[in-house]
């Protein structure tokens, strides 16, 4: 923008000032006058300035109202508001609340006044050009989601042909395998496959507007604990319910919550135990739901409850296969919802994960 010529546009009710004004510096920037704050905003809806410069004592509208005024439907332009009074309390309100960039006293002094649009244009400046960086990434960022997106779901599409294909081997009485290649290719291939489909779940959660509709947390439950109960035929699962208030909330974000958190529930349990249990309760209030989710798994290191829910954290205690996102798209749904979450955990013993999620019904009523 160094080429640019920085446009102004000065306000006063005095003619004499406005004239003044010109004379003073339209060889250095392209000036635009207005009598009135009605009349600069005529010269706004067809011209793109940098700086608005307005007196404050004007009839009918005073400086610090025209850019009360302006504030939100043109953010851009820096604003300087000139007074030859002490409106100290004006002034002082003005600048707190974002109205002006500053405030010189009249008569002018024609270095000052250079100096401080000078300044001000460099303000404007920086300002545009953050704003098209910011642009920028927000457009890499989207562009770089969907192309994730795109190739998660080509990606599962070869891995379903893969397992089929040793399903099929497997219904073959020719094929052999003594040593356990076809097992161990299955095993990969559904990590994998884990893994894309929380890349999804994570693309999903960024994108989609919020849908709020009743949930009924007695068959939210028992769906997810269908989706977990053949991954470990051993676990006993508990549901306890208490809704006595309807409850609306975003049925795909809770759900992936849920499914996340009992997914783990079941994958960390302690190898050979004689009784893994995973116990699931929802207490409806008007206002919200407390949700929790407690097993007497492997439970985590204390040392590591601080890390849990960040992105691709995985602890050391166990060699348990995971793709250290699941915790971090919970937290990240929750958001979202404008939900949280506590986690209290004994190494060895059990963990217990408390959420709380507003109640929607409430909001609506």
């Amino acid at each position: 923008m160094k080429n640019t010529r920085i446009r102004i546009l000065y306000i006063d009710d005095e003619i004499h000032n406005l004239n003044a004004f010109k004379a003073s510096f339209r060889r250095n920037y392209e000036i635009y006058t207005a009598l009135s704050a009605q009349e600069a905003k005529q010269v706004l809806k067809g011209v793109d300035v940098h700086i608005i410069i307005a007196d404050q004592k004007m009839p009918v509208t005073t400086g610090v109202e025209f850019f009360y005024d302006i504030k939100d439907i043109l953010p851009d332009p820096i604003r300087i508001l000139l007074t030859g009074y002490t409106d100290v309390e004006d002034i002082i309100d003005a600048i707190n609340k974002g109205h002006i960039y500053s405030y010189i006293k009249k008569p002018w002094d024609e270095h000052e006044l250079h100096r401080s649009i000078n300044n001000a244009y460099e303000i404007y400046s920086a300002r545009k050009q953050l704003k098209e960086k910011v642009l920028e990434l927000e457009k890499t960022n989207d562009e770089l989601n969907r192309f994730i997106y795109s190739t998660s779901h080509d990606l599962r599409s070869p891995l379903m042909s893969v397992l089929g294909i040793i399903n099929l081997s497997r219904l073959d009485q020719t094929v052999t395998d003594p040593m356990g290649y076809m097992d161990m290719i299955e095993s990969c291939v559904v990590k994998l496959d884990g893994f894309i489909q929380k890349i999804i779940e994570y693309y999903r959660n960024s994108r989609l507007d919020l849908e709020y509709e009743k949930i009924d947390f007695n068959n939210l439950f028992n769906d997810c604990v269908d989706t977990f109960k053949h991954q470990n035929t051993a676990i006993e699962f508990k549901v306890n319910v208490e809704q006595p208030f309807d409850f609306k909330g975003d049925t795909f974000r809770i759900s992936v919550i849920l499914n996340n958190l009992i997914s783990n529930a079941v994958k960390y349990q302690k190898p050979g135990a004689t009784n893994p249990q995973v116990n699931l309760s929802a207490k409806v209030e008007p206002h919200k739901a407390t949700i929790k989710i407690v097993d007497n798994g492997i439970g985590i290191l204390s040392e590591h409850l601080n890390n849990i829910f960040k992105m691709f954290f995985r602890s050391k205690n166990n060699n348990k296969p995971g793709s250290g996102i699941g915790l971090y798209i919970v937290k990240e749904a929750l958001t979202k919802i404008n939900g949280t979450i506590s986690v209290d955990s004994q190494y060895g013993e059990g963990t217990q994960f408390e959420i709380t999620i507003p109640n929607r019904n409430e909001f609506d009523t």
